[in-house]
């Protein structure tokens, strides 16, 4: 059976996830990292996908962006993995593949939903044990928020400039949803619909995403079909 198209909605925020092979790091030391992070700002800037979130861990990545066209995000992708992977091979002696499949992404309902994933993905060095502090974040978009240094790859999306009119207001109150973090139901919720590549969002925005895409977005139950729900 041929594998269904990614779900991609052009101008739509989507959150982006890929792990390492069996769990294998993907990152050795800074060098990889900061590696990793020019390359996806050439890949990124190539396409045209601003890119709003990012988190480098040991073992994965995360990003939320916002593709222009459907095609833009498996483009970014194909070709910053080509690029990295065939430099960290290099770089460490070892062949074969580093990913664990392909990349998982969900769209998402702008909003709260697209605010709560940059909450998670801005909190994950933290969260993991990563940095000690919010502050001591070096591989994330975290700084940019905090009144750190700024990034010239992250754009800031609507949900942020909403959270004051200042500067300084909008970073006291993401730093406060930092630390207030994240719903653990909304981060069990985003990370099955990432690995089922669906949509994250209201019943109203699953429903209209379904009818104009034509697609399921939402998860089916497990098991057969009861024995009313099966045709005659």
């Amino acid at each position: 059976m041929a594998r269904q198209p990614r779900l991609v909605v052009p101008g739509q925020p989507h959150y982006l996830v890929q792990r390492g092979h069996n769990g294998q790091a993907v990152f050795v030391d800074d060098d990889d990292r900061g590696l990793f992070l020019a390359l996806l700002g050439e890949a990124a800037k190539a396409q045209r996908v601003p890119l709003h979130a990012h988190a480098l861990l040991p073992a994965e990545i995360h990003l939320l962006v916002m593709p222009v066209q459907a095609e833009s995000l498996s483009r970014m992708m194909q070709t910053l993995g080509r690029r990295y992977v065939a430099v960290f091979n290099r770089r460490h002696g070892r062949s074969g593949t580093l990913w664990e499949g392909r990349f998982r992404t969900a769209v998402l309902e702008s909003g709260p939903c697209t605010l709560a994933c940059m909450q998670f993905i801005d909190s994950l060095e933290w969260q993991r044990g990563v940095a000690g502090t919010l502050e001591g974040a070096l591989w994330s978009s975290t700084p940019h928020r905090l009144g750190g240094r700024r990034n010239p790859m992250v754009s800031d999306p609507p949900e942020f400039w909403r959270l004051g009119n200042t500067p300084f207001e909008r970073e006291a109150a993401y730093r406060a949803l930092l630390v207030a973090g994240v719903d653990a139901t909304a981060v069990v919720q985003l990370d099955k619909a990432a690995l089922a590549g669906r949509a994250w969002g209201s019943s109203t925005f699953l429903a209209r995403l379904s009818a104009s895409t034509g697609r399921s977005t939402q998860a089916r139950r497990r098991g057969r079909p009861t024995k009313a729900a099966l045709p005659p």
